[in-house]
């Protein structure tokens, strides 16, 4: 498949709770570039968005908020088990996100680029193309505290995200690097400094 971008690059993943964008933050800091597609989703379903008059088109105007914005709360609900309109949803925008994940790459500046990609197993579209593939993993009770600590879920619904999204087996397997995040953001920066440091090399051979 081809690559995404003309340079050395990552594809940064892990499930919910699992602190990738702690660690997509710590490799900016140290001189990586990001690019992170649920920000770019964001970003096409905001007001204004490139993805607004599609969604407007095929759902109705009633998934558009009063700001212009698509109503993410009930888009979440009405896609939920509704795998043909979940579908339709991905067909808008996935191709949107890609031209803007390409266009985002091609302006990148700093040392390699980093794609940020929560569903980067379950899109089945990005292995290959990215050089490596760094994948931040956690025990799922982790995972299931932190996220009913942070966005005050009960346990059954954090459960139920994470059924939806790919197995922890699955991601481990498509890694070519793995950081393991179960303490604090503390202990994750010598591991990230030594990954920086491979990556850096791997993009000067590149």
């Amino acid at each position: 498949m081809t690559s995404i971008a003309q340079r050395f690059s990552v594809g940064l993943t892990g499930g919910i709770g699992s602190g990738k964008s702690t660690v997509a933050d710590l490799f900016g800091e140290l001189g990586a570039s990001l690019v992170d597609t649920d920000a770019i989703a964001h970003q096409l379903t905001a007001p204004g968005g490139l993805a607004i008059d599609s969604i407007r088109s095929h759902f109705g105007a009633d998934f558009i908020d009063a700001r212009g914005a698509m109503d993410r709360a009930r888009m979440r609900s009405h896609v939920f088990g509704n795998p043909a309109a979940r579908q339709a949803l991905e067909a808008i925008l996935h191709p949107l996100i890609r031209s803007e994940t390409i266009r985002a790459a091609e302006a990148a500046t700093g040392d390699y680029v980093i794609f940020v990609v929560p569903l980067l197993v379950e899109s089945g579209n990005w292995v290959g193309r990215t050089s490596r593939i760094l994948v931040v993993d956690c025990e799922e009770e982790v995972q299931i505290a932190r996220v009913m600590q942070r966005n005050g879920l009960q346990r059954g619904e954090v459960e139920a995200i994470m059924a939806a999204q790919a197995s922890r087996p699955a991601r481990l397997a498509v890694a070519d690097d793995v950081i393991e995040n179960n303490g604090t953001a503390a202990d994750l920066l010598p591991r990230v400094r030594e990954l920086h440091a491979v990556y850096l090399e791997l993009a000067r051979a590149a």
